[in-house]
């Protein structure tokens, strides 16, 4: 099963569009494998990233792989009936590494070599989870970096070292899946030759379709709005919305001084290609300073600056 895996890589190599001014674009593949149906969630599910945003995903229920957001608009991109038929033996040997997993454990069941976050997760989620992220980074069209690790209910569990190279286990049951991917030195080559060639080959095929959708520069738009409860201070909120790329500094001023937030400050991803972030901070009832809210992005040639109202 391991040269099957490792073929298939070759062939669907990650393309690797991270898109940005100074020329570094990345692709990143996340499968993640369950143990047990938790809800809706299919027991396998993948997903690919050009830089931070999703082109395509494929799970365990229909078993096809689908092109996300803007990359439903991209012709020839991929051929994704082709892609599915990858992605099914793909999520085969993933679950039966989980298997292998599970399998260890169950045998093992009390002993100390147990991982302590197996428990816990799998009390809260009534599933163990397998995650499997690998792909590579270019900058001015040179392999800059790469990475292939795996982790088990959130804790590390193996990883590839191109440099050795071989399989490096972070786990007890990671040995047998070691001996079970190092059972001949060609399955090694392969990975690795994966991470430093055919990786990036594929990031620079899929960035001739993509490089619009990942440098563009969406600007954001800018909404200030203020609540006031009964009895209580009240409350500016400065909403950054639309915006890519993802990198954005979103603060208040009072009369020109940088304020600490009493809520927000995380960027979130919209679903559509682009990003919202807010902040929130808080006005004492007396206070008559000047608040205005200070909006930094690389889309803008200068600082959008919005006056709130404190009076």
């Amino acid at each position: 099963m391991v040269p099957v895996l490792l073929s298939l890589l070759l062939l669907l190599g990650p393309a690797v569009p991270q898109g940005t001014q100074d020329g570094r674009y990345s692709l990143t593949y996340v499968y993640t494998g369950l143990s047990k149906p938790v809800g809706d969630v299919p027991k396998f599910q993948a997903f690919g990233f050009l830089n931070d945003l999703s082109f395509f995903e494929y799970d365990s229920k229909d078993r096809r792989s689908r092109p996300l957001g803007l990359w439903r608009q991209v012709e020839g991109m991929e051929d994704w009936e082709q892609d599915s038929q990858l992605q099914k033996a793909r999520e085969d040997i993933f679950m039966e590494t989980l298997n292998d997993i599970m399998d260890y454990y169950n045998d093992s069941n009390g002993s100390s070599d147990s991982p302590a976050s197996a428990s816990q997760v799998a009390g809260i989620t009534g599933s163990h989870t397998l995650q499997g992220r690998f792909g590579c980074e270019i900058q001015n069209n040179r392999s800059t970096g790469a990475s292939w690790e795996y982790t088990y209910d959130e804790r590390g569990y193996i990883k590839f070292d191109k440099e050795i190279p071989a399989w490096i286990p972070l786990d007890p049951a990671a040995h047998i899946t070691k001996q079970k991917w190092e059972a001949e030195p060609v399955y090694v080559l392969r990975a690795k030759a994966y991470l430093e060639e055919e990786c990036p080959e594929t990031l620079r095929k899929y960035l001739n379709y993509s490089k619009s959708i990942l440098d563009r520069q969406d600007p954001p738009s800018v909404v200030v709005t203020s609540h006031q409860a009964p009895g209580e201070n009240k409350k500016l909120k400065c909403l950054a919305y639309d915006f890519y790329p993802r990198e954005i500094d979103v603060h208040w001023t009072r009369a020109g001084t940088v304020q600490e937030p009493d809520s927000g400050g995380d960027i979130l991803y919209s679903g559509n290609g682009t990003y919202q972030a807010w902040v929130v901070v808080s006005v004492p009832p007396n206070d008559t300073a000047p608040y205005s809210c200070y909006v930094q992005h690389s889309s803008l040639a200068q600082p959008l600056v919005v006056p709130g109202d404190a009076s």
